[in-house]
């Protein structure tokens, strides 16, 4: 659930970095799947952390 999230915040959060840096539909695209993949490994890696720490 955690990685959803992540990937879904890493999404917009992509988006609108391009849309601020006055990108096209093919930058907003790129920099939404790069933050979403980013943001998707860091929520993978938090759900191992929390799912050790708490087993």
């Amino acid at each position: 659930m955690i990685v959803l999230v992540m990937a879904i915040a890493g999404a917009l959060l992509g988006g609108n970095t391009a849309r601020r840096r006055k990108g096209n539909a093919a930058d907003m695209a790129q920099y939404a799947a790069g933050y979403a993949i980013l943001f998707a490994l860091v929520g993978l890696i938090a759900t191992i952390v929390i799912e050790k720490t708490m087993a």
